[in-house]
């Protein structure tokens, strides 16, 4: 698929990363979900095919809010997860519209289009020939796809086997497209027992351009994992956590529980949501630390993304509705005086 002229002369991932942070914004599983457009459970991306313009609203107002990159929301648009719900034929067609979706919304501004892979939950580490081979296939139809839509990189996410992280790596890099690939996992380690750090320096062995860590952590649980990967490997890193309340007694969100013990996890968490200046706090440690690309993930609002961005030091679109409290009429600095002028009082 030929590219558009704008495209062409729109500056790639890498050249913007070597220029300064890029941002990024995900989250659309868990936003079209409280918005009505998304079953919790299966969590598969038919939303895509049933109702596109709930998808180009949101991908619309990332944009605004300061997203770089339009991330095609194929998250769990796989064989594996589409055959779980009885739309294995609407595979490729759901795949193809998310991308155009993307790619539609992306041209409203200056931002890259990704295609998206992620875990498949068809690796077995155990039988890793039989089931890498049934991953690549899947891996590859997808980034086929997103080569003839056009897309800009391919973002593999949500990875907890090391054994399938490498194989998305290779699909990318054998498409020519530049590879994010992070990985998120409810242990320390991959599920096939490495440290991240360590593999996340065997992507980039592998030919990777951008390793780090996605999902499953909160801002702080995640930051000492980054100072760890960041150490480790001398390619651009990246952060997408969930903006949830994480701790080193339940380091992922998976794990938080309520007051009464009751399961958080995947649909009672708003108590535990971090603020968005909590995730604008977040984004400047991360770039400090050296992370290149940051961004959110499940749980994640375009709110969220505003305040990280204007905490870089952006003014995006949606910078023009951004607070101003001094305006509020109760909560403002100068209530004394309009209550003076309101009333009459003396």
């Amino acid at each position: 698929m030929a590219q558009s002229p704008d495209t062409e002369v729109r500056a790639g991932l890498l050249e913007r990363l070597e220029k300064g942070t890029v941002l990024g914004a995900e989250g659309y599983l868990f936003e079209l979900e409280r918005r009505g457009y998304l079953k919790s459970g299966p969590y598969v991306p038919e939303v895509v095919l049933d109702f596109p313009d709930a998808v180009r609203e949101l991908h619309r107002e990332f944009l605004r809010a300061g997203a770089e990159v339009m991330v095609a929301f194929t998250y769990y648009g796989h064989r594996e997860k589409m055959r779980l719900i009885g739309r294995e034929d609407d595979l490729e067609p759901l795949n193809r519209d998310a991308l155009r979706l993307a790619r539609e919304v992306a041209s409203e501004g200056d931002a890259l289009v990704a295609g998206n892979i992620c875990n498949t939950w068809a690796y077995d580490k155990d039988d890793a020939e039989r089931s890498g081979a049934v991953v690549r296939a899947m891996y590859e139809e997808q980034v086929g796809w997103a080569i003839e839509e056009g897309a800009d990189l391919i973002i593999a996410e949500t990875m907890d086997y090391l054994g399938e992280a490498l194989i998305a790596t290779e699909v990318v890099k054998a498409a020519g497209l530049p590879a994010v690939v992070t990985f998120a996992s409810t242990s320390d380690i991959t599920i096939d027992g490495v440290e991240f750090d360590e593999a996340s320096k065997r992507l980039e062995d592998a030919g990777a351009d951008v390793v780090g860590l996605n999902c499953s952590r909160g801002p702080g649980t995640m930051l000492p994992i980054l100072e760890r990967v960041r150490a480790a490997v001398s390619c651009h890193v990246a952060a997408q956590p969930v903006p949830y309340h994480t701790t080193p007694k339940e380091p992922t969100f998976v794990g938080l529980r309520a007051e009464d013990g009751s399961r958080a996890f995947p649909i009672a968490l708003d108590p535990f949501t971090c603020t968005r200046f909590e995730m604008a706090d977040f984004a400047l440690a991360a770039r400090d630390l050296g992370v290149g690309f940051i961004g959110i993930c499940c749980g994640g609002a375009p709110h969220h993304v505003r305040s990280m961005a204007e905490a870089l030091g952006r003014e995006v679109p949606a910078s023009r509705y951004s607070p101003d409290i001094s305006l509020h009429p109760v909560l403002g600095e100068n209530i004394q005086e309009k209550e003076k002028r309101l009333y009459n009082w003396e």
